[in-house]
């Protein structure tokens, strides 16, 4: 073992004769790195904030006698998530669909609310008997309306 020793030393001192010439190339690398993912995360950040600036905001008006079943729930859940195909070039935190619930003078509200260019996706009735009211601000949607299935039935 002790006639590998030399051999052993001289690699070690080669591999740090190496690491000490190639530090301040290293260290450039990993500084323009970091400068490129700062960049990308303030760039990604601006989109983002842009995004959630441009929101189009729905009410979900239930009839009183809503009552969904598993296929109704599956297909709106379906739905929902084509607001994310719809604002592709959004990313992820600016294009979500949200509910929010708000309480108006003891009424409570159901709101949907998302990206703007997704918003034909968002006015879309995703069940028989829940109407989808454009918000105050966004008067311009139409929204589309499906008859419900017990009308068709009668």
């Amino acid at each position: 073992m002790r006639a590998d020793l030399p051999g052993r030393v001289q690699r070690f001192f080669d591999i740090a004769h190496w690491i000490a010439w190639s530090a301040p190339y290293l260290a450039l690398l990993v500084l323009v790195g970091g400068i490129i993912a700062i960049a990308v995360a303030l760039l990604r950040a601006q989109r983002v904030t842009e995004a959630l600036a441009d929101r189009v905001t729905v009410e979900v008006v239930p009839t009183s006698t809503f009552d969904p079943g598993e296929g109704e729930i599956g297909r709106w859940a379906h739905q929902l998530s084509r607001v994310r195909y719809a604002a592709a070039a959004t990313p992820a935190r600016g294009a979500a669909a949200r509910l929010r619930y708000t309480v108006e003078d003891g009424t409570m509200h159901c709101y949907l609310e998302g990206p703007a260019t997704a918003s034909a996706v968002l006015a879309m009735p995703g069940f028989a008997e829940v109407e989808v009211r454009a918000a105050r601000a966004e008067q311009t949607i139409q929204p589309v309306r499906f008859p419900s299935q017990r009308e068709g039935k009668q």
